[in-house]
């Protein structure tokens, strides 16, 4: 979630789920459309909510890929050594 202020109430912050942005207008008041079809106004510029939009998603992501190489690590456990094969010279003398 991203925090922002509601034009006229800067003291008052509400936090917004990016995912539901589908626009962001700014004329001249700050207009962020949603999926859901509302339209909230906010104090914070077009330019910064773009911002803390690609801050929560670099995060986002970021913990993904954390989770990711953690759990690669605990599938792989140890690694066993590896297995040496006999030159191919000496499989077809074997046979």
């Amino acid at each position: 979630m991203i925090i922002l202020h509601r034009l006229g109430h800067q003291v008052e912050e509400f936090h917004l789920n990016p995912d539901l942005i589908m626009a962001i207008e700014a004329n001249p008041d700050t207009v962020i459309a949603l999926t859901t079809g509302a339209k909230v106004v906010v104090a914070e510029s077009a330019e910064r909510v773009a911002v803390e939009v690609r801050h929560y998603r670099i995060e986002i992501l970021a913990g993904a890929m954390a989770r990711r190489k953690e759990q690669r690590q605990e599938r792989s456990g140890p690694v066993a050594p590896p297995v040496r094969l006999r030159p191919a010279h000496d499989r077809a003398s074997a046979s």
